[in-house]
């Protein structure tokens, strides 16, 4: 006769013995890793440059603005000292020409005018190719070599290099240490830093309704090549 069968204890409680601590039974999980999320400081540090950057950038822009404002003028009447003189233009003579102005700014001039597209020339150029550039809607700004530093001729050089219907030049004989020159038009100044320089520049290169032939090229590759000066006309009087 089959007796009954008791349950093995030790069986069931895994042979009484217990795992981790006493616990009987199971698996034991693994405590929890709490892991902190990390700030990506370099991008919010990197993005607050940027803003900042961006704010200087922007300022800076806005006080040039400003200042250019401040500077301009819509009227030669709104520039001190600005002289006005009637002149007629198409008028061609190629030998020497006796001007009423110095320099000149209008009336008979060369057939062939002086490169004006923001050229910088270091020795005195022939004025009547120059006059003919003022034909053409130019600003002839002039210094006297005597009168004015080489820092002063940078600074007036910056106001001309690269910038269509301009050109710089020394001028023998100059009665102020600068002067400039448009079609009927002329400022003369005692320093590099005045900013009616600008303001003349500014208002009278290729001013409309200003000078006889607008929409005529400054580009005179001839000239700009072999540029014609002053002194070759005073020696071939002599």
């Amino acid at each position: 006769m089959a007796k009954d069968r008791t349950p093995d204890k030790s069986r069931a409680t895994g042979g009484g013995a217990t795992r981790s601590g006493g616990r009987a039974g199971g698996r034991t999980r693994p405590p929890t890793q709490v892991v902190a999320q990390q700030r990506p400081w370099g991008l919010i540090a990197a993005a607050i440059a940027v803003v900042v950057f961006a704010a200087a950038v922007i300022g800076y822009a806005v006080v040039q603005v400003r200042e250019a404002d401040a500077l301009r003028v819509d009227s030669i009447d709104e520039i001190a000292g600005a002289q006005v003189y009637d002149y007629e233009g198409g008028l061609h003579d190629d030998g020497p020409i006796e001007y009423t102005e110095s320099p000149p700014v209008g009336g008979e001039h060369a057939n062939l005018w002086a490169d004006c597209t923001g050229t910088v020339y270091d020795a005195d150029i022939r004025h009547e190719n120059a006059v003919h550039s003022l034909e053409h809607g130019a600003v002839w700004i002039t210094y006297d070599p005597d009168e004015v530093s080489d820092a002063d001729v940078e600074t007036l050089a910056g106001l001309v290099e690269g910038v269509s219907g301009r050109m710089l030049s020394p001028y023998e004989g100059l009665d102020s240490p600068i002067s400039l020159q448009s079609w009927g038009h002329q400022l003369k100044v005692d320093s590099a830093d005045d900013e009616r320089i600008q303001q003349f520049a500014d208002l009278m290169t290729y001013k409309s309704d200003s000078f006889p032939e607008p929409g005529a090229t400054c580009e005179s590759p001839a000239f700009l090549a072999d540029p014609l000066l002053e002194s070759d006309d005073a020696a071939a009087t002599q």
